[in-house]
């Protein structure tokens, strides 16, 4: 079984038993992004502290 099969196994079993389709995709699309952020911070980098920082400042400031 793939590691993708496996993750998304393991997540549904852990959702209640009254969990509809509408929660299983909910919970699968999120875990989907999730991985693709991993992926994109391990392949492009992040943004360092001190910019989110300036960034958070003007935000709060609007």
């Amino acid at each position: 079984m793939s590691a993708d099969k496996s993750e998304a196994v393991e997540m549904i079993k852990k959702l209640p038993d009254d969990a509809t389709l509408e929660d299983i995709q909910h919970h699968l699309f999120v875990l989907e992004k999730m991985k693709l952020g991993q992926q994109r911070l391990v392949s492009e980098g992040g943004i360092p502290q001190a910019v989110m920082e300036q960034d958070l400042a003007k935000w709060i400031l609007k």
